[in-house]
């Protein structure tokens, strides 16, 4: 359900952000793209193992995206991490997330998609006069939001070597 809702979510939002046009279209079409393509593999990555087929796979993914449509059918077929590996090293701009990955890995994941985005998302302030700026600002305030998570955690369970394991810095 919660991923339904996202696709929608990320669907009409980028549909809208086309309707503004200019550098907002442009830069949001990228960050949206992205977002698409990360929860893809994620979906693909939660449901290895369970009873999801092919087709419920692909009702998940957005409509959008660097992956999209190609991409999609090969990460609907995959069956363990180092089949979604070999799917987006085929994709330039993924090669460098999964080759920080060691083979079979798949906590440090997340933290690479993260830093991912927000060097992306940093890059939506070098530009001037568009919306895209409110959008990147938020998101990086919810970064910041997740890092001061994680180090309460840590703090919190006595785990203080691990504040570094997750925390994406954000300049």
């Amino acid at each position: 359900m919660r991923n339904t809702l996202c696709k929608a979510y990320l669907e009409d939002f980028c549909g809208f952000c086309q309707k503004l046009g200019g550098a907002t279209a442009e830069i949001m079409s990228d960050l949206l793209s992205f977002e698409a393509d990360r929860r893809a593999v994620n979906i693909t990555v939660n449901s290895i193992g369970t009873e999801l087929t092919r087709e419920d796979h692909k009702k998940l993914y957005s409509n959008f995206g660097l992956l999209y449509p190609y991409g999609h059918e090969e990460l609907a077929i995959c069956e363990d991490i180092d089949q979604v590996r070999g799917v987006m090293e085929k994709y330039p701009p993924y090669q460098s997330i999964f080759s920080k990955l060691s083979y079979g890995e798949t906590q440090m994941l997340d933290k690479a998609f993260y830093e991912e985005e927000v060097k992306r998302l940093c890059l939506a302030f070098e530009q001037q006069f568009h919306y895209t700026v409110f959008f990147a600002y938020m998101r990086l305030r919810e970064q910041e939001i997740r890092n001061l998570m994680w180090i309460a955690e840590c703090v919190a369970q006595n785990q203080k070597s691990r504040v570094h394991d997750t925390v994406v810095f954000i300049f």
